[in-house]
């Protein structure tokens, strides 16, 4: 990417995301994110297939792209105030850490949907 910005990709029809996507939107005032619904269709810039996508989340930093907590962590360092934490979770224990997180959310993000829904 060019202009270095970080390009997400979300679930625009997941509650939980949709509100992780607003505080980052309002987070970003540079503008250093690219943010794509996938829940509305496909993004032919991305090599991922759509139904990855909406399973686990998915950015795109310096042309890589990254899943799970890598991508929450490419995300943070994009923005100024949570940067700190992005540059922590290359750590490799902090990065492990964080995935154990990411996956066990996973497990009860279904529920978490329909209660917040």
């Amino acid at each position: 990417m060019a202009d270095r910005r970080v390009k997400v990709w979300y679930d625009g029809a997941c509650p939980l995301c949709l509100r992780e996507i607003a505080l980052m939107r309002r987070l970003d005032r540079r503008g250093r994110i690219a943010l794509i619904d996938v829940a509305e269709g496909t993004d032919p810039s991305c090599p991922v297939d759509r139904a990855e996508l909406l399973a686990r989340f998915h950015a795109a930093e310096d042309g890589v792209i990254l899943d799970g907590a890598a991508a929450f962590a490419a995300m943070w360092r994009a923005i100024p105030l949570l940067r700190p934490l992005g540059l922590a979770a290359r750590w490799k224990p902090a990065e492990r850490l964080l995935e154990a997180g990411y996956v066990r959310f996973l497990r009860v993000r279904p529920r978490l949907q329909r209660l917040f829904a």
